[in-house]
């Protein structure tokens, strides 16, 4: 007798790890850029980490703030189309039920059957068939605002805190190439890390990441070092 299992698929982790990937890139990009700007301007190893430690709390805080206002609209927008969605099946049933058998037919199903599935499932649960099949909305990928802003805070923070180490243990006359050079050793782990989870191309990931960081830090340290010479 075959055993009942439920497969775990990846899109369970897309609003979570989409968070946190980004809190993590935006941690170890922005505070290793704000370090090696600084330092390359020939300030202190101290000065180097007051900067740092702002920009870890600031940037943490800015993350969270971001992602539960951009998230709670898109918790908004779901909860306005349920809603809207809820009171269409009091005043017409019948026509949400041949909606519903339509997009079925769209999809491939013989008419005849797309009606018999389209009844079973709204006789089960009305709201969660259409809100899944017409509105795209499923528990999986439905917006969780606190949940995002805590996983993208905390691993803004995490990121940030790695190029903060870099600079209590780096020699102060080369911490802006050794913060630099770990900084994108830590990029290229996450993009390899982020990929794993995701199931998508390491390879390709680990080079975006490591990438556009790499563009970030040279521009800062640029920047730090023209504006060093000036003052």
């Amino acid at each position: 007798m075959p055993r009942s299992h439920r497969e775990r698929h990846r899109t369970g982790r897309i609003g979570w790890l989409r968070a946190a990937v980004l809190g993590a890139n935006d941690g170890i990009v922005s505070t290793a850029s704000l370090i090696v700007g600084v330092a390359a301007a020939h300030t202190s190893r101290s000065e180097v980490l007051v900067a740092g430690v702002a920009g870890l709390v600031a940037g943490a805080m800015s993350m969270a703030a971001g992602e539960y206002v951009s998230v709670s609209s898109q918790a908004d927008t779901e909860k306005a189309d349920l809603s809207r969605e809820r009171k269409e099946l009091d005043i017409d049933e019948p026509s949400e039920r041949e909606e519903l058998a339509a997009i079925y037919v769209a999809r491939g199903l013989d008419p005849l059957l797309a009606k018999q599935v389209a009844e079973q499932l709204m006789t089960r649960d009305a709201l969660g068939a259409h809100a899944r099949d017409e509105l795209g909305i499923s528990e999986s990928l439905t917006a969780r605002p606190v949940q995002a802003a805590l996983a993208s805070a905390g691993a803004f923070a995490v990121g940030a805190a790695m190029p903060l180490l870099t600079v209590l243990v780096a020699p102060e006359s080369r911490l802006v190439p050794v913060v630099f050079g770990n900084s994108l050793i830590f990029l290229t782990a996450l993009g390899v890390l982020a990929a794993r989870t995701g199931g998508a191309p390491v390879i390709k990931s680990a080079v975006r990441v490591a990438f556009w960081g790499a563009i970030a830090m040279g521009l800062t340290a640029a920047v730090g070092a023209l504006f060093g010479r000036v003052a």
